[in-house]
Order: structure tokens, then sequence, then C-alpha cells
């Protein structure tokens, strides 16, 4: 999501005759463009704002003129009139639903500006299209989510559910194709809980791009497990177009800390619904997240995780301490857990998770998979392709290439990458 924002934010700002540079100590207008899923990273964000604060000042000095500097995002919802206090060089603070204001605060960049509110999704309508060439299009389809989980604290910082138009998604969709786009990524904070006008869901917007001739491959990411519907299952059997990965966040294997998350399924369903899957398209594989350190979590509870995790077999998950966030029920709640029992439990849990990668992308060597070349590499001559379950795979020599979907045999793999051959 942020990637998207990210790009609109881009596109609006040239549009009212801005350019980009590469270094902040260039920049006459400097945006950070913020998630607040977890306090780490909340924080990383006020400490990069005093390292700008002295660029800002700096570049102020030396040009003569006005530097502009503000937060957009989560950590700007989360900490809204504070970030002035926190933050004293701060222009501007706007939420997730309000950056399409920029415009307006650059006419008048000397007086503060904060707007955090979460009513609707009129910035899908008042932003500019994305005018950059791109191989892969990343598609918001909802915002919000109505679950509230005990530990999350995106209810507050995204607000409650919001489905867009599915007229205004195509369009949007058609357009991306004409740049170039080939791959579409149906994004939403509960993806699959997109009801659109008429009932409209997920799969319909699926049926319908996969009518696109230029789009040939499509997934959506983040799902909520009892939002995965027959419908949308069956798809991955039937729709050619839809990758085989399906992130399906689990979050705990044990029944009573996924009651005190207010994840209101039990694993039975869980794993039926991966059996489903499985049963829709025999080479679809799952990716997923984990918290370990939930409150109240004992030993056992932790061992009920590894036991489905084992079971289950994940090619690709992220795994996290718990860590309170405000303004969400758990951090309140008694029995929290210490931080060297969460370190201990994290490192097992990834030692499990990172194997089963590893395993999996080797059982994939000797194997071609038609890969779509999207980034370059850290070496000149090397460029990244992903295969149809996002792997990166590393190819040399095929800059030439960039945007278009090659067919690759996989020579090596290791957890994090693997490597390939294009095949002629």
């Amino acid at each position: 999501m942020n990637v998207y924002d990210g790009k609109r934010i881009s596109s609006m700002l040239i549009q009212h005759g801005l350019k980009h540079v590469e270094n902040a100590a260039d920049a006459d207008v400097i945006i950070l463009n913020t998630c607040s899923v977890r306090e780490k990273a909340s924080e990383k964000i006020f400490s990069a704002l005093g390292r700008l604060e002295k660029i800002k000042s700096k570049r102020q000095k030396l040009t003569k003129r006005p530097v502009i500097m503000g937060i957009v995002g989560c950590v700007a919802r989360e900490s809204g009139a504070n970030a002035f206090r926190r933050q004293r060089a701060l222009n501007f603070v706007l939420g997730p639903q309000s950056y399409h204001k920029l415009p307006e605060i650059l006419l008048d960049p000397e007086t503060p500006y904060l707007d955090i509110d979460l009513s609707g999704l009129e910035k899908f309508n008042a932003l500019p299209a994305v005018h950059e060439s791109t191989a892969v299009g990343y598609v918001p389809i909802q915002e919000g989510c109505d679950h509230v989980c005990t530990y999350c604290i995106v209810p507050y910082t995204r607000g409650r559910e919001l489905s867009r138009d599915m007229m205004d998604i195509m369009a949007e969709i058609e357009h991306l194709a004409h740049l170039g786009a080939m791959e579409i990524c149906f994004l939403g904070q509960n993806v699959n809980g997109y009801r659109g006008p008429n009932g409209k869901t997920l799969a319909d917007l699926i049926r319908e791009t996969a009518k696109i001739p230029a789009i040939k491959r499509i997934w959506y990411t983040s799902s909520y497990p009892t939002e995965m519907t027959d419908e949308l299952i069956a798809m991955h059997g039937t729709e050619p177009k839809l990758l085989p990965i399906v992130h399906l966040p689990l979050q705990s294997g044990s029944p009573a800390v996924l009651k005190r998350m207010n994840r209101p399924y039990d694993l039975n369903q869980y794993i039926s619904i991966i059996e489903k899957l499985r049963a829709a398209r025999s080479d679809l594989q799952i990716s997923s997240d984990f918290i370990v350190g939930f409150p109240g979590e004992t030993d056992d509870d932790f061992n009920e995780t590894v036991n489905i995790v084992n079971k289950i077999g994940y090619i690709n998950s992220f795994s996290f301490k718990y860590s309170k966030r405000p303004h969400t029920a758990a951090a309140l709640m008694m029995d929290q857990i210490p931080e060297n029992i969460k370190s201990v439990r994290l490192k097992t849990l990834d030692g499990i998770l990172n194997e089963q990668q590893r395993a999996f992308n080797q059982s994939l060597i000797g194997k071609t998979f038609s890969c779509l070349i999207d980034q370059n590499g850290k070496l000149p001559n090397q460029v990244i392709a992903r295969t149809p379950y996002m792997q990166p795979v590393i190819l040399d020599n095929a800059k030439h290439l960039m945007g278009k979907l090659v067919n690759v045999k996989i020579t090596s793999g290791n957890k994090s990458a693997l490597r390939g051959d294009i095949i002629e």
C-alpha cells in the first residue's frame, strides 16, 4: 500500500511542477510516507525526522528559501498534533486519506497543516493517474479493517473498511495496462473482504481483470481467513492468470491466543481453507504472518504455533515479536511477555520458517517458470525476475528484457533468492 501511495504522491507533485531529486540535501520538499504497524517502525520515523531537520536547516541557509518537510500515512494519523511537538521542523501532518491535500499546502507552507480525517476515499478521485511506465501495477481496492484484532492499530490509523467502486478500479487497471503493466496486484488491509457496489467481490475483479489481454499475472494481498470464499478459492483452479500463491495470515497456532487476539476462526477452519486451495490448484503455495510473545502466550501456546507451521509448510512468511501499539486492547492486557522470552521464541520460529523457505526454493532447481523481470540487481549486469510464487530470481545479462516475461530455468537457490538461466 505504501508503494502505491508513494507513486501517487509523486505523480501529483510532478503534475504541480516539481521534479525528483536523488538526495534529501537537494530537496525543497521532503515527505516521509509512514507505517505504524510496529512500534519500532514508528520510532524510526522520528529519528529520521531528526536527521532530516538538520538537512532542511542547512539547505534553507544555502538557498535562502523555505524547505517544506512533513509526514503522511499511518504514523501521521497515529501521532496527530503531537507530531508537531515531537518535531518542530514539520510543516504538515497528513493521514492516509488526506495526502491529496499536498498541493494546497505548497501554496502556504509557513502555516502548519494537520489533516488526519478518515471519512472517505476522496483521494482516489482527487489524485492524478500514475504517469510512469511499470511492469507491475499495485491497485488498492479497499482500505481499513473491521476485524479489530486486539494487537492491530490499522482500524485507528486507516479506519473502518471502505471499498472502491469497481468501475474506478477497472479504469485504473486499464490505464496501467496502457502504460505497460503485465501484472496486477490487488491491495487492501483486508483485500478479500472487498465489497463493491451491487455486491461485487474480489473474485469479480479478478475475473474482469483477466479479460484484459495485456495483463498476464494477477495476485492479491493481504487476506483474512474467514473472507476466503468458495468462489475465490475456486478461481485459483479456473483462472490461469491468477498466480499460485496466497498470503493467509495465521498469527498464532494456539486457539487460546487467537481468542485473545480476536481472530474469530479456529485452526480446523484455517486448515480446511488451505486444503480447499490446494485441491483447487495442486501447485498452489501459502505464505503467512506470525506474532510471537502475545500477552499471555505460554510455552504450550507457542509450541502449538510450531506444530501447525510444521503441519502446513509455508514458502515465505513474516514473523514478529509482539509490540504494544497505542489505541489497541492488547496494550492493556496483563501477562505481557518479557523481551528475552519473545526473542527466543522468534528465533526458534524463524529457524523453522527459514528452513521451509530454503527447502522449497531448492526443490525448484531444474524446473522452468515464466518469470517477470521488474528490477535491477545489485551488480551492474544483473536483473531480478520474480517467479509465480514471488521469489526473486537473479539473472545475468538480461537488462534488455526489463519489464518482460521470460522462461527461466532455476539453477540454484538458497533461503533468500534463486538463480537461473533464461531459456530462449
